[in-house]
């Protein structure tokens, strides 16, 4: 099972929005998918139709102890949701008394080992608290969600420092991936940015990107994942593209030691992967 945390230091990167369609994107291709909305903020429930008020949460499972597979339901777009509330937000408050508050997660997901083969968590915008520490700690790999927008390389390397610190507590290596948003080839700061990532991430950099488009933010209005809101658009499109290269990893995550080096899938067919041997053309 693959469990991948999407995070980021700062909000309005995309986060949500990637976690949502991605989820819909793998669970077109015929995965099992479970979406765990981490964010007491639940704008991932939001955005897929559900009210935020309803008992059968999350925080029932960091405050109760309920097991996470009494709380799924299923959404638009194929998959399954654990949904948030702005309850979540009393476990930062809980957490200070409990023992191991970090490790919650990682022996909560053990029981959906069979039921599902991707796990998506949409982590809070605060890389240092105790829900993104959860997500981080139990998953197979870490996306850092980074918009191409002005500090948001800056928020991404805070965060990137954050968890290989955590990963050091662990004592293992981190999983970590990154993935450029919002990218808007008409502006120049947006390809610069964009420029900038490759050069700093590197091979650690996914191939797609993420381009802004209209449609991903009225898909949410109407509760749905873009690919049902409008399965031609270009958010559609990217997500879909991003679905197949997660999936190209896949093998590759599962199988690399730190002894042997990991082979390198092929280039996403993607009309805006990222080119390693050119930059991105400005306009």
């Amino acid at each position: 099972m693959q469990i991948w945390a999407l995070a980021n230091q700062k909000g309005g990167t995309g986060k949500t929005t990637t976690a949502i369609n991605l989820a819909a994107s793998l669970a077109a291709l015929g995965k099992r998918v479970c979406l765990v909305d981490m964010d007491p903020q639940a704008h991932a429930t939001l955005g897929l139709g559900c009210h935020v008020e309803e008992p059968g949460s999350l925080a029932r499972f960091f405050l109760d102890g309920l097991a996470l597979h009494a709380l799924v339901r299923a959404v638009p777009g194929g998959f399954h949701l654990v949904p948030s509330t702005l309850g979540l937000s009393e476990f930062e408050q809980v957490a200070e008394r409990t023992l191991g508050p970090e490790r919650l997660l990682e022996e909560g997901l053990r029981a959906l080992e069979g039921r599902y083969d991707w796990v998506i968590l949409d982590c809070p915008p605060r890389a240092d608290g105790v829900l993104c520490r959860n997500a981080v700690r139990a998953a197979t790999t870490t996306l850092l969600v980074v918009e191409t927008g002005a500090f948001a390389l800056q928020g991404a390397l805070q965060a990137r420092l954050l968890f290989s610190e955590l990963a050091s507590e662990l004592g293992r290596a981190l999983s970590l991936r990154t993935l450029a948003t919002r990218f808007d080839r008409r502006l120049q700061l947006s390809c610069e940015l964009l420029v900038a990532m490759q050069a700093r991430f590197g091979e650690r950099m996914l191939d797609t990107v993420i381009r802004r488009d209209p449609a991903l933010r009225e898909s949410v209005a109407y509760g749905v994942p873009v690919r049902k809101f409008d399965p031609t658009s270009r958010g559609a499109l990217d997500h879909d593209a991003l679905a197949r290269e997660v999936l190209a990893l896949e093998p590759f995550v599962r199988s690399a030691t730190p002894t042997t080096p990991t082979a390198v899938p092929a280039r996403s067919s993607h009309p805006w992967s990222v080119a390693r041997s050119t930059p991105v053309p400005t306009v």
